[in-house]
């Protein structure tokens, strides 16, 4: 998925395919959904998962805890807006999409 597509499924109630979880907790995150973005991502245990999870938290503003899950995600805090992370993350996942489907 092309992070332009998946941007624009922002706009509908629902994703226009099936996400994975990091994705479908972007996806929540976007349309104002902090709780239920939590929920998707709070029992992933991979490292993608734990970076969304980082997000979610330092945008919640518990910089405490989503220190530890940068952390559980090998990775440093981000350093830049809160709008920056989100599209870099969305980025990623999307690409990483993308390659999983080509393989």
């Amino acid at each position: 998925m092309t992070i332009e597509t998946f941007l624009a499924s922002c706009d509908f109630n629902t994703p226009l395919s099936p996400l994975s979880p990091p994705l479908k907790a972007l996806w929540l995150d976007k349309r104002g959904e902090w709780e239920m973005a939590h929920a998707e991502i709070q029992d992933g245990s991979d490292p993608g998962s734990a970076a969304i999870h980082a997000y979610i938290h330092r945008k919640e503003g518990d910089l405490w805890n989503a220190r530890y899950w940068y952390n559980q995600a090998g990775r440093k805090p981000f350093t830049g807006s809160l709008d920056q992370e989100w599209r870099a993350l969305a980025e990623e996942f999307c690409s990483a999409s993308t390659q999983a489907l080509s393989a």
